[in-house]
């Protein structure tokens, strides 16, 4: 799908003359739009419009006689196949950062950036000598994209009690009590995913993930309000909405951040464009730093969201059983994008279905060694017999939202032996992770180490994080808990939900990653710090038995392996076709070993 009309080689040539015509020597362009978020509206892909890149990831400089995109080693081959060579450097944004670039290239230079589109951690990152950069009213972008597709402006619905588990109103008084505690009259709610959990609304305004475009502001006394176009509020979510929530206009926004003169206002600096923060101090306010009261209590699950969370997964579980059935029946041959669309017809085979949590990863052999390939029609790659398939997927339902990963052996040969190990120590990994229990306070990047051991032992390892947030029918990737090598402050807390998805990746054959959501809970068991914490599944699907090197697993690994299958079977099987119940019966059957192998 086209995003202009404007031939993409000509696309540079006009914003340079706009940044000519405002008197800076360049422009920085990130990813995100004016909300921060990892998904973004057509007339906000800003990047995607000027370089030709859509990954979910990175940002763009471009000066007069030198231009580069940014981005992380998840996306280096798709900048090589999107971004013209002869247009663009392509840069790794951690080996070679914008700021070393923009030192290189701009020294002397006023390079401009759009405050609205920028937080001040993201304005920090490419602070570089000799380099000055420059708020901008206007963004050169949108002055040279003359095509540039209208705002949504769709409706912003109710996301009632029944599925929230707890109303706004208590939120916001929760909320509230911990600015008064601070000493601070209000907070800036920039994240939309932030404004959607403490108002209890949803909307359809960018792809993947159900928020509403709309800026927020909570005041101390439990107050609040939302800046939306009151049009599109829908007639229930305005009667649930009661009268301490004032619905405002999007234009009214500067003047009512006015009027916060004198008052001690929140922001966090990395959530929030650095123009609230500009805007709030002309006027008079003391702007404070600090975290988006909304991210930990919405990252902790209440007992109806956790609730919910099953409710999705046992969704998502008979669409997987039902694929994995059908890939089982007919795989080589067919294309990565087919059956991504076959994934989706079982899917909304649920009347609860609303969309994919992100755009599935449907990756054939050498595919499968990019961790975020995206299959493209007509650029995908038939699926040969005596392959590896990775399909890495999620869907949106009104009660929870899912991710999921599988990596599958297309037969009919048996699977190669270097193959199976690789899959079993990811499996061990897995299920290490899946068994431990740990104190209470302990953070992501402790566990992470569990997740990789087996991978380590034959000097194996993967480049990505082991686990991530994910929200309760919001953004797939939620924070602030992770599991990760790279250290957060954030402990694990019961009622968290984070994903464990370690792999393997082999270049130029293919790639490898098991992944399931786990709820953090409670355990049985009490230590000097409290009661321990341990997770529970909430994905079941079958493990491909013919990667699994049972050799290779312990006493304990094994049981662990033929317990799941056997609560995969009970938990799906009663309620799919009789041949796919069938299936689930052999795929689930217990697995035997004779002796066991080197661990």
């Amino acid at each position: 799908m086209t995003l202009s009309s404007i031939p993409l080689k000509e696309r540079p040539t006009l914003v340079r003359k706009a940044c000519e015509a405002l008197g800076v020597a360049g422009f920085i362009i990130p990813r995100g739009d004016e909300y921060l978020g990892e998904y973004v509206a057509p007339c906000s892909d800003r990047l995607a419009w000027l370089t030709g890149f859509t990954g979910s990831a990175g940002l763009a400089v471009i000066l007069q006689d030198a231009a580069a995109v940014f981005s992380d080693g998840r996306y280096t081959v798709q900048m090589e196949e999107q971004v013209p060579h002869d247009l663009w450097e392509r840069r790794h944004v951690s080996m070679e950062p914008a700021s070393d670039w923009l030192e290189e290239n701009a020294q002397g230079k006023r390079v401009g950036y759009d405050p609205k589109l920028v937080s001040r951690s993201m304005l920090a990152s490419w602070s570089a000598p000799g380099v000055e950069l420059v708020p901008l009213v206007l963004n050169p972008i949108d002055e040279a994209w003359l095509d540039r597709p209208a705002a949504p402006a769709n409706p912003v619905i109710n996301h009632g009690v029944e599925l929230a588990g707890e109303t706004s109103s208590s939120k916001r008084q929760r909320l509230a009590a911990g600015l008064r505690k601070a000493g601070q009259d209000a907070v800036v709610l920039a994240d939309c995913t932030s404004v959607a959990w403490l108002l209890n609304i949803r909307g359809s305004d960018v792809p993947l993930t159900p928020v509403a475009h709309g800026y927020g502001l909570l005041h101390a006394d439990g107050r609040a309000e939302l800046f939306v176009d009151p049009a599109r509020v829908e007639d229930d979510l305005a009667t649930a909405l009661d009268e301490e929530v004032a619905v405002q206009a999007p234009s009214t926004l500067e003047k009512r951040l006015v009027a916060l003169n004198g008052k001690v206002v929140r922001l966090d600096p990395v959530t929030t464009p650095v123009w609230f923060e500009t805007t709030l101090k002309t006027a008079g306010a003391s702007v404070v730093d600090g975290n988006d009261p909304c991210t930990l209590p919405k990252a902790v699950k209440n007992l109806t969201e956790q609730d919910g969370a099953r409710q999705a997964h046992q969704r998502d579980g008979i669409a997987m059983a039902r694929f994995l059935h059908s890939v089982s029946i007919s795989a080589a041959g067919q294309r990565e994008t087919d059956l991504v669309e076959r994934l989706g017809m079982f899917r909304q085979r649920s009347a609860d279905y609303r969309e994919q949590s992100f755009d599935a990863i449907s990756a054939s052999g050498p595919n499968g060694a990019y961790p975020h390939y995206r299959a493209e029609v007509g650029k995908d790659r038939v699926l040969p017999a005596n392959s590896v398939y990775l399909i890495d997927s999620g869907g949106q339902y009104p009660f929870g939202t899912t991710d999921i990963t599988r990596t599958l052996w297309i037969g009919p040969e048996p699977a190669p032996q270097d193959v199976k190990e690789a899959f079993t120590r990811v499996l061990k990994g897995n299920i290490a992770l899946s068994r431990v229990r740990f104190p209470p306070g302990t953070t992501g990047h402790r566990l992470d180490v569990l997740a990789r051991a087996a991978l380590w032992q034959v000097g194996l390892d993967y480049d990505h994080g082991t686990g991530h947030g994910i929200g309760s029918y919001l953004s797939v990737h939620e924070g602030p808990q992770n599991i990760s090598p790279a250290p957060r402050p954030t402990a694990l807390e019961a009622g968290m939900i984070v994903s464990n998805e370690p792999g393997y990746y082999e270049p130029g054959a293919y790639g490898i990653r098991i992944e399931n959501l786990m709820l953090v809970k409670p355990s049985s068991y009490q230590g000097a710090k409290g009661v321990f914490l341990e997770f529970e599944i909430l994905s079941y699907t079958p493990i491909d038995r013919a990667l699994i090197d049972v050799t290779l697993l312990d006493d304990a690994e094994l049981a662990w392996l033929n317990a799941y299958h056997a609560e995969v079977l009970t938990r799906v099987g009663p309620v799919v076709e009789p041949d796919v119940q069938e299936w689930l019966e052999k795929v689930c059957a217990p697995m035997m070993r004779e002796t066991t192998g080197i661990q």
